[in-house]
């Protein structure tokens, strides 16, 4: 996870790598609960995909928050289909190592979530997190709703304000709407429960977001 090549701008579709038709090889479920990474997922349940960082430690931080009913770590946000950690990793495919979060609305709202994304990571650092440099370390957000897009430019904004006034810089988070989600290689989904001593490079401000309950990281 410490960035093979310090890349620091994004591909252009020709610059890409050309990637492959068929989808990598993963777990078919989660090492921790037991359900289903890729789904079907229950009724009622909302996806959103977040990018902050080494998706190892990232994805630790969702599947502790309790209403989250499964978590899985891939690849996003990118040109390449269906790359490989390694192709993410030399910055030619686009893409951002990220969580996919399935939720339960009714235990946790959108705004709960947000405010663990927020809290764990520095948003103001742009193709970086710590000392993991490259265009797949980079902050996004990748929506699957309108509501959960308001949701994000609200708490964007508000949490903006937040770090400008602790004396941080702009914050460099994306937030787009999601497109496809090609699922990581197996080892790395829930790598920090199958690796506890592994390699975790998040670090937050420390500056508490003020948005839904702020739910800590």
């Amino acid at each position: 996870m410490f960035g093979f090549r310090k890349k620091l701008s994004l591909p252009t579709p020709a610059e890409a790598l050309p990637g492959r038709a068929q989808a990598i090889p993963t777990a078919e479920r989660h090492f921790i609960n037991g359900r289903p990474l890729k789904g079907p997922f229950p009724e009622g349940l909302e996806t959103i995909v977040v990018g902050l960082g080494c998706f190892w430690g990232a994805e630790r931080k969702f599947w502790q928050l309790p209403g989250v009913f499964v978590t899985a770590v891939g690849y996003a946000a990118g040109i390449t289909p269906n790359p490989t950690y390694e192709e993410v990793c030399s910055g030619m495919t686009g893409h951002n190592e990220v969580v996919l979060v399935v939720y339960d609305p009714a235990q946790v709202s959108t705004e709960q979530v947000l405010a663990t994304f927020w809290e764990s990571h520095d948003p103001t650092q742009g193709m970086r997190q710590g000392n993991d440099v490259g265009t797949q370390y980079r902050s996004g957000i990748y929506v699957t709703t309108e509501a959960q897009r308001a949701a994000a430019e609200a708490s964007k904004a508000a949490y903006g304000k937040a770090l400008a006034a602790r004396g941080y810089g702009a914050v460099t988070t994306e937030i787009l709407t999601a497109g496809p989600f090609f699922y990581a290689e197996d080892y790395h989904q829930q790598y920090l429960a199958k690796n506890p001593h592994g390699y975790c490079g998040l670090g937050g401000t420390g500056v508490s977001c003020p948005i839904g309950t702020g739910v800590a990281a």
